[in-house]
């Protein structure tokens, strides 16, 4: 089995009491959450190794997250504190379809100070999939250390995963660096991204055109999601698309992290790395069968509020797959 590496922010999420135009006193609960933390949760509890490097505060929410972290049997050994900068929050307003909208408090932010010497001892020694999203590319300090990381990843023989995860508000006057996510994108041997984050991305490009150009740049399979509709994947010379299960949705909060981090668990569970992804990825049955278990992941998630509590266990795929049986 190969072990998942995630690489990037851990925040603590507020979520709000309140859902669409409700109105009366509005409370918020701590939810542990990031993107790249869900992802490392999604594989523990779907039975995977996994490890999540970062930094949080010396605080309270900082001792939060890795307790939580270390609760569903995530691997926090690479998880630095310093009491330089504070662990970042995240207030989360749903709408009455359970939509999100974020205002950050961040930065400053702890995770935004973890540079390459804070990596630990050996941590590439073996090929592993080592996940990385765009939310520490926002200053150029952790852009740096980030597109580092990739390039010690895949020197290693690791497949690399990227998950655009854009979030327009975390950037300077809320205008993401094209050129800096793209990098990263094509760092990557697995993309994942939204219908928004393609339009918002390609720029003039054509949408054919502009994921042509990732695919020729290395990567080889680009998945992407679009809320309940269905999920299109695209290698060189082919498309495929796959229906996820209809759900009702509560909480989107962790749905894109749920269906990546289910699809890199079918990946660790077949021993994938660099080296083998590419003929995983010629068998399109294999392929659909691992992109319904990640829509299934996902769907899982957004019935439930929070991130790391609402991440699928096996038992949970096997009831939500039976439901929709039924």
């Amino acid at each position: 089995m190969t072990p998942v590496v995630a690489f990037g922010e851990a925040l603590v999420d507020m979520l709000s009491s309140r859902l669409g135009a409700a109105r009366g006193p509005e409370t918020f609960t701590p939810y542990a959450g990031g993107a790249p933390a869900n992802v490392a949760v999604a594989c523990a509890r779907l039975g995977v190794p996994s490890r999540f490097l970062g930094m949080v505060g010396n605080d309270r929410f900082g001792a939060f997250l890795i307790d939580e972290m270390r609760a569903h049997g995530v691997d926090t050994s690479g998880v630095v504190t310093t009491d330089e900068a504070r662990t970042a929050l995240a207030f989360v307003s749903r709408d009455s379809s359970g939509e999100r909208t974020f205002d950050f408090y961040r930065p400053p932010a702890a995770d935004l100070l973890y540079r390459l010497e804070h990596l630990p001892a050996g941590v590439f020694a073996k090929p592993a999939i080592v996940h990385l999203c765009s939310n520490s590319l926002t200053e150029e300090a952790i852009a740096d250390t980030t597109l580092a990381l990739a390039e010690l990843a895949n020197r290693s023989g690791s497949l690399v995963s990227v998950d655009a995860n854009l979030r327009h508000n975390l950037w300077p006057n809320g205008q993401v660096d094209i050129g800096r996510a793209t990098a990263l994108l094509d760092c990557a041997q697995l993309v994942k991204l939204s219908r928004e984050e393609v339009e918002a991305l390609r720029g003039d490009h054509p949408v054919d055109a502009w994921l042509s150009q990732r695919l020729a740049a290395g990567v080889r399979l680009i998945v992407i999601t679009d809320g309940p509709g269905p999920v299109q994947v695209h290698r060189l010379g082919q498309r495929l698309e796959i229906v996820p299960p209809p759900v009702k949705a509560v909480d989107t909060t962790a749905g894109g992290d749920a269906f990546i981090g289910g699809l890199l668990a079918i990946l660790a569970e077949a021993g994938v790395d660099a080296a083998g992804f590419a003929g995983w990825c010629e068998d399109s049955e294999r392929i659909e069968n691992a992109v319904s278990v990640a829509c299934r992941c996902g769907a899982h998630a957004v019935t439930r509020p929070g991130a790391y509590a609402a991440l699928p266990s096996r038992e949970d795929l096997d009831t939500l797959r039976a439901s929709v049986r039924d």
